[in-house]
């Protein structure tokens, strides 16, 4: 490694040190908190996560001094309006492989259809043809949502269909994927590496 990179690396891994809040999706249970989790702990960071209804909304919430990020992940719907209508404010700064929670299909224990079927928009393809399916912002909050008798059925995480007491009607695993955390600073402040920001893929 040449010292320019190895500069650019301490830098950069320098800035993560500062991080201490992580705003992601929520309600508890959802893929996003256990990989804010995964990060604050493999960086032996006493740090906190704070749970919002949509991903964006930690925006409204978060400083922008180095010392706090959102966490998104590769198939969130909206990540590139994320990233490009907040280059003046957001550095996308670290990235990481984990699985998620196993995915499953779960419904309400006295109810044994699936003619309605609520899921957040990323995983909702794995129940294609099995129902009218319903969007919504988490997969925590299908889980709640169908528990609450709205719908047959649900997409969620493993833990928040056992949090809400739903049966497993299929369960499809956990899934490999890439989570992006985005560090909230002031343009031009320093707390950041020149990543390129400018340039698109």
């Amino acid at each position: 490694m040449s010292d320019n990179n190895a500069a650019l690396k301490g830098d950069r891994e320098g800035a993560l040190s500062r991080v201490t809040v992580i705003h992601t999706l929520g309600p508890t249970g959802t893929n996003l908190e256990k990989a804010a989790h995964h990060w604050l702990a493999g960086r032996g960071i006493a740090g906190d996560v704070t749970l919002h209804t949509e991903v964006e909304d930690g925006l409204d919430a978060m400083a922008f001094d180095g010392t706090e990020a959102i966490l998104a992940c590769a198939v969130y719907p909206r990540l590139h309006d994320l990233v490009f209508q907040n280059l003046h404010r957001l550095e996308m700064a670290d990235s990481f492989i984990l699985d998620t929670h196993d995915m499953v299909l779960a419904g309400r224990p006295d109810h044994t259809g699936t003619a309605t079927i609520v899921s957040h928009p990323a995983p909702s393809s794995l129940v294609a043809g099995l129902g009218d399916v319903t969007l919504t912002s988490s997969n925590s909050r299908a889980a709640a949502l169908c528990a609450a008798g709205q719908y047959d059925a649900c997409v969620t995480t493993g833990p928040a269909a056992a949090a809400e007491g739903l049966r497993l009607i299929r369960n499809f695993g956990p899934v490999p994927m890439i989570f992006t955390l985005h560090v909230g600073r002031t343009l031009g402040d320093g707390s950041g590496t020149d990543t390129g920001s400018t340039r698109a893929c």
